[in-house]
């Protein structure tokens, strides 16, 4: 799996990551229901086949998991990003340390707000900002940034210097986007204009556009907005698939391509 760098947060990491929050929220997710060895196990055969991003969160309870994946192939080998739905800073305080402890680590790759979904986020929500910087001036958090099921929350989001890294919605069909790809893509190349990292999610639109997978992926590698994505994967056979495809991509024909340079294989107006 092609490795690439993530905006200018310094963080390094496979293309594609393993979502762990599909139908994720209150604590559980599919990956989560499948149970702790058999998910363990999953996260563990992607890192086999060269997935070292990890896509986790709180509400999707699969810290214990991605901890023990730590444990069995090494944490400095693995990128791992969270999220907090902390709405004040004392929330916030409490759950960096508490999520350090449920990942048996002593720091933090990625620490996302999760789901903004009001415009004035960066006022609202700056207690939460500021505890947030302040683990990441002492080497506790490397990057920080936010998620967002808004549009308004979405376009703030690009223009707001404290983000470092954006988890944005993206495909070519506009399935569970903040709002229609002609919208929403000129927002990530602001994103990426201003010097923020981004990976996209529901890539393949909660599996509404499984039926057209490869298109979906295609559409948002030829992105160049897009640093990496993560996707839900639940079954050594996804992964197979998605990890085989990927590479493909980057790899159209022989030798792999330079890192974070992607082959000239056409772009948004050609879709």
């Amino acid at each position: 799996m092609q490795r690439v760098k993530l905006g200018n947060t310094g963080i390094e990491t496979s293309y594609l990551a393993i979502g762990t929050g599909t139908n994720g929220w209150n604590g559980s997710s599919n990956q989560t229901r499948l149970g702790f060895e058999k998910c363990v196990n999953l996260l563990e055969y992607a890192y086999d086949n060269g997935v070292a991003f990890i896509d986790s969160a709180d509400m999707y309870g699969s810290h214990r998991e991605t901890a023990e994946l730590g444990k069995r192939v090494g944490r400095s080998n693995l990128v791992i990003a969270t999220k907090t739905v902390a709405k004040d800073a004392e929330k916030a305080k409490a759950d960096i340390p508490r999520f350090l402890k449920e990942l048996n680590a002593d720091y933090l790759d990625i620490v996302l707000m999760h789901c903004m979904t009001r415009g004035d986020w960066p006022t609202a929500m700056r207690p939460v900002m500021d505890v947030l910087s302040d683990y990441k001036r002492r080497g506790v958090i490397r990057a920080v940034g936010v998620s967002c099921h808004d549009f308004a929350a979405f376009q703030n989001a690009a223009e707001e210097e404290w983000v470092d890294i954006v988890l944005a919605r993206v495909n070519y069909d506009g399935v569970a986007m903040d709002a229609p790809p002609d919208q929403a893509i000129p927002v990530i190349e602001r994103m990426k204009a201003n010097g923020k990292a981004v990976y996209g999610m529901k890539v393949i639109g909660q599996a509404r556009l499984a039926d057209n997978w490869k298109g979906a992926i295609k559409f948002v590698f030829d992105l160049d907005c897009v640093d990496a994505v993560t996707i839900g994967m639940q079954s050594r056979e996804e992964i197979d698939r998605n990890v085989d495809y990927i590479r493909s991509l980057f790899n159209p024909s022989s030798g792999s391509a330079p890192l974070n340079m992607r082959p000239n294989i056409g772009g948004l107006e050609a879709r």
